[in-house]
Formats: C-alpha cells, sequence, structure tokens
C-alpha cells in the first residue's frame, strides 16, 4: 500500500495543533461527504482518507508513532516490544530496517506477518526461559460525519479504517462526539493474544432547519399575519412526515407549540422519541396596496 501523508491530506504541516486539525478535518469531512456529493467515488475515496487522518493525526499516541515510524508507524508497537530481545544482537532503525551486525543479510523492511516470525525465530531459543507475556492488540480509533436525517434512523456504514473495509450498523439516535466501541475490531496482537477494540467517534453536521438538544428538536415555522389573529391550521414538516396543526385566534410572535413524541429518537430505546418544539414566526405582509393601508387605518382607529 502507497505511503498517505495523513498532514498533506488535511492541507497541514507537521506543526498544526490539535485546533488546526480539527478544524481542517470538518471543513473537508462537510465538502467530501457522500451525502455533498452522490455516487461520486473519488469523493467517497477522499472522505475516507480524511477520516483515517483525522483518526490518527487527533490521537496523541498515534500520532507521535506516526511522526516517529512515518510510513511503519502501524509497526511501531512491534518495533518496541522486540527491542528487549534484540538488544545483544544489533540496532533498530526506526524506518523499518534491522541492522544486526555480523549477520549480513538480515536488513530489510519486514511485514506484519513476517515481523514476528522472524523474531520468534531469531530469539526463540534465546527467550525460552522467560515466557512472554500475551500483549493486547493496539486500539483504532475513527470519526464518521453523519447528517442529522442519517442520525435519525438506524443504518449500515462502510467505510476504511487503516486498510481495513468495516461495515456496521449504527443505532437511530447518535449524538455529536457520542463513541462506540467494537470490541475485537482494532489491530491483532503481536504475539497472539486478543486483538485491540475500534472506537468510533460519530460528528452529527449541522442542519439548515432543525436545532437538535438530546433528544428534542428545535424549528422555526412562519405563518402570516392573518392567521395569527384569526386562527387556522397550518402543516408542519417533521422527520416522520407532514403534520396538520392549529393555531389559535391571536397568536402572539414568538409563540412556542409542543409536539409530543416528533422530535429525535432516544439512543437504543426503540420506539421512544423526544419532542419537536415550533416556534411561530409571524411574517408581515409587504407591498399593501392603498385599500389595504386604508382598512388598516381604520382597524387602528377602532383600537383607540
Amino acid at each position: 500500500m502507497a505511503f498517505v501523508d495523513y498532514y498533506k491530506v488535511l492541507g497541514l504541516d507537521k506543526s498544526a495543533s490539535q485546533d488546526d486539525i480539527k478544524k481542517a478535518y470538518r471543513k473537508l469531512a462537510r465538502k467530501y461527504h457522500p451525502d455533498m456529493n452522490p455516487n461520486d467515488e473519488k469523493a467517497k475515496q477522499r472522505f475516507q482518507e480524511i477520516n483515517e487522518a483525522n483518526e490518527v493525526l487527533t490521537d496523541t499516541e498515534k500520532r507521535k508513532k506516526y511522526d516517529q515510524y512515518g510510513e511503519n508507524w502501524k509497526h511501531s508497537d512491534q518495533f518496541q516490544s522486540q527491542q528487549s530481545y534484540g538488544g545483544g544482537y544489533g540496532s533498530q532503525n526506526p524506518f523499518g530496517g534491522f541492522d544486526f551486525g555480523g549477520h549480513e543479510g538480515y536488513t530489510g523492511n519486514y511485514d506484519q506477518g513476517n515481523f514476528s516470525d522472524f523474531f520468534e525465530q531469531m530469539f526463540g531459543s534465546r527467550g525460552s526461559g522467560r515466557r512472554r507475556s500475551q500483549q493486547k492488540g493496539q486500539d483504532y480509533n475513527s470519526s464518521l460525519s453523519l447528517s442529522l436525517q442519517q442520525a435519525y434512523t438506524s443504518q449500515q456504514q462502510t467505510f476504511t479504517i487503516n486498510g481495513k473495509k468495516i461495515r456496521i450498523t449504527i443505532p437511530a439516535g447518535v449524538e455529536d462526539g457520542q463513541k462506540i466501541k467494537l470490541k475485537g475490531m482494532g489491530a491483532d496482537s503481536p504475539n497472539g493474544g486478543p486483538k485491540g477494540d475500534l472506537f468510533i467517534q460519530f460528528e452529527i453536521l449541522p442542519d439548515p432547519i432543525y436545532k437538535r438538544n438530546g433528544s428534542n428538536l428545535y424549528k422555526t415555522e412562519e405563518i402570516d399575519l392573518y392567521t395569527a389573529l384569526l386562527g387556522g391550521e397550518i402543516l408542519v414538516d417533521t422527520f416522520s412526515g407532514k403534520l396538520k396543526i392549529n393555531i389559535k385566534p391571536e397568536t402572539q410572535n414568538g409563540t412556542k407549540i409542543r409536539l409530543k413524541g416528533k422530535g429525535f429518537p432516544v439512543y437504543k430505546k426503540e420506539g421512544t422519541f423526544g419532542d419537536l418544539i415550533v416556534t411561530l414566526s409571524i411574517k408581515m405582509p409587504t407591498k399593501l396596496s392603498e385599500k389595504e393601508k386604508e382598512l388598516i387605518k381604520q382597524l387602528a382607529a377602532l383600537r383607540v
């Protein structure tokens, strides 16, 4: 697999702060999100690269390993764990090669599978007096951006973490910043121990119509002056479809109407929803005719 420069993916350099990384990620994630680029495979691939770069560079330990080992950062735990076995035989090259004095031909790069086998063969007999502990594989951390509409329903998503495609089911109602743990979906152990875990943090993208607070949704609905004064009915869009609501006569601007159970689903509580709070905004008429102005003057006179 070709080496991916995560800093270049996000348009940053190595001196970038965590705030710089987060800002660059959010900007690019919105630009290349699949919802914004339907049927665009290049945008989808770019979105996956952006997620992977963010996953590594926002994790302090992973970023440290990436900066130190470059393209071989994923093997850094193995490099470090094998140092104690190789002290008498040679020195470690942080870029993947191992130089053993007096053992020409053993210098080079090794993939993850061959790496453990190679050291087992080299040091197995010397290390037989002490039992190697079974080390857990490295945990992975990833970010996944969803629109509010996507987070409203349970769905399956396929994305790439460190070169591996993973398909997961996301329950309805996940929140912005929420993390879920997928046990055993991380890296393999270097010596036969349990696999690491995968942690996914969700980012819920801003919605132009709805604001969310927990399981409640908020939106503003315009009504005309005449409906506000005399009362009537309006149709309100919700995530579950259109809903007809009654407007009382003499409704004031800014009046709030709570629609029970028409908000956001509660995470992992099937069939349970928050409320939708609708704020009414009265739209004043414009471009009044002379006849309308005269009638309004008459109305104003009656109110004196």
